[in-house]
């Protein structure tokens, strides 16, 4: 059995679970980001299991979410045949990687969209065409 989580670490953890809600991303996948962001080593799953009491196959999916986002890493310590993972601790290092995910999963292809629309409104009313222009340009300079 794990050692329980500090009272401090578990508020954190939790208030961060409920926040990702919030942000639109899964409450056991920013509980497990927290966790190993506040840990001062690698954890594995069953850890994970363990401190946040969530099913193995929840940890096993949000795992391979944050894999995909580029927020954690797979470690392998010595003597043990486990999979590890940790997180960055660099808060400024976070966030880049979260902006710049957001940015190629949700702000690109709106890009992408908007210059399609913009190239096809001919047929559109002037004030249309203008909104789109409008709009296209300030996401481009964001």
């Amino acid at each position: 059995m794990t050692t329980p989580l500090s009272p401090t670490v578990r508020t954190f953890v939790t208030h961060w679970g409920e926040m990702g809600t919030r942000w639109g991303v899964n409450r056991t996948v920013a509980q497990i980001h927290a966790l190993l962001y506040v840990s001062e080593r690698p954890l594995n799953a069953d850890e994970l299991v363990d401190y946040l009491d969530v099913a193995r196959s929840n940890i096993s999916m949000s795992l391979k979410e944050l894999t995909g986002w580029g927020l954690i890493t797979l470690v392998h310590l010595p003597g043990d045949r486990r999979d590890h993972f940790t997180t960055p601790s660099d808060v400024w290092e976070l966030f880049r990687v979260v902006v710049a995910e957001r940015k190629r999963r949700e702000f690109d292809p709106t890009l992408q969209i908007m210059a399609t629309l913009v190239n096809d409104s001919g047929q559109e009313s002037p004030e249309v065409q203008r909104r789109l222009k409008d709009m296209q340009s300030i996401m481009v300079s964001m």
